[in-house]
């Protein structure tokens, strides 16, 4: 009697088999000239050669569909080993992830889809626009879809902490507790997008990284989806050491809002520095999104709107003043 074994990798069990085994049964059920012993993620099975080849082929069916998915129920699993040839998974090219509990992840307006189109075409790319308008969830949406399909071996993601300051050695912590909440954006993004353990488990074996853009340095990313986002809190080195870090065989997504820069007066934007040297450089692509583009609650985007009107009437008031402080200044009177 022959024997095969496999390794359920990055799968939670209890999630995967369903309750009580359930998912277990209808294979066994299905396969009743094999043995199937199921422990932990290790899965041995004893019968002849040939069905084990078979067995294995269509198993790595299930494998591929729960990755994808983030759920299996009977149907779906006879459906997998019972077809000859496999049905089509996925009746639409723009999903770009299938969420925990069914839920898809797509552009959800023209501009999004231009990023997304974007990235395909670009081995970098910077997604501009105000808050709530999704550049990072599509961004972290597109880099987890590059995971799960193997064009990568691991995920980036990277902020400038400059709300932290000098005042991470009065928090309480570590290192990592002092800086998550600055990270936890990207946290909840991969949260709607992998089941905890897995998310739990890309993070302990570093396939995911989420650190301060300060750690950056002196690496050379490879084989990487990289996202640095809230670019505009970047100053001009900290940009270019970014910028060259990439490696072969790497995505690099920069997403930021020039219009809310944290940066200490006087001290240059990076990101909008970058906009600038970098315009129609080949292989760089740039999309810029506006308030159409926002998904967030509808009254996100009237407070951008209102805000945005009164920001304009004072950068003209500003610009006024300027002229007539200068106007006086040339033409003193006596």
């Amino acid at each position: 009697m022959n024997e095969r074994i496999i390794e359920l990798e990055h799968i939670t069990p209890k999630d995967f088999w369903g309750p009580q085994d359930i998912h277990l049964e209808v294979i066994k059920k299905l396969y009743p000239k094999l043995k199937i012993v199921a422990r932990g993620t290790t899965m041995k099975i004893f019968g002849e050669a040939e069905i084990l080849d078979q067995f294995e082929t269509r198993f790595e069916r299930i494998l591929k569909y729960y990755d994808k998915y983030n759920q299996l129920n009977e149907n779906i699993i006879e459906r997998l080993i019972l077809d000859d040839v496999p049905q089509r998974m996925d009746k639409s090219d723009e999903i770009l992830v299938h969420g925990l509990g069914g839920k898809l992840i797509k552009a959800t307006t023209p501009n999004q889809q231009k990023l997304v189109d974007l990235v395909f075409k670009n081995d970098m790319v910077f997604a501009i626009g105000p808050a709530g308008t999704g550049k990072t969830y599509t961004g972290v949406a597109l880099a987890v879809k590059a995971l799960k399909e193997k064009q990568v071996k691991r995920i980036i993601l990277t902020r400038p902490a400059v709300e932290a300051g000098e005042n991470l050695g009065f928090l309480p912590g570590d290192m990592k507790e002092k800086l998550d909440p600055y990270m936890q954006p990207l946290y909840d993004a991969l949260r709607d997008m992998l089941p905890p353990t897995t998310l739990e488990d890309y993070l302990l074996k570093g396939i995911i990284q989420i650190a301060p853009l300060a750690f950056m340095r002196g690496r050379t990313l490879d084989n990487a989806f990289v996202i640095l986002d809230e670019a505009q809190n970047t100053t001009h080195s900290q940009m270019k050491m970014f910028l060259t870090r990439m490696g072969k065989n790497a995505k690099f997504i920069i997403t930021g809002d020039p219009g809310q820069v944290d940066l200490p007066r006087k001290v240059t934007s990076g990101l909008r520095e970058a906009l600038r040297i970098l315009e129609g450089v080949e292989g760089i692509g740039f999309v810029f999104l506006d308030d159409k583009d926002i998904v967030r609650h509808r009254l996100v985007k009237k407070i951008v709107e209102a805000y945005k009107k009164v920001e304009t009437a004072n950068e003209f008031a500003s610009h006024q003043n300027y002229y007539q402080n200068n106007q006086n200044t040339e033409n003193p009177t006596s």
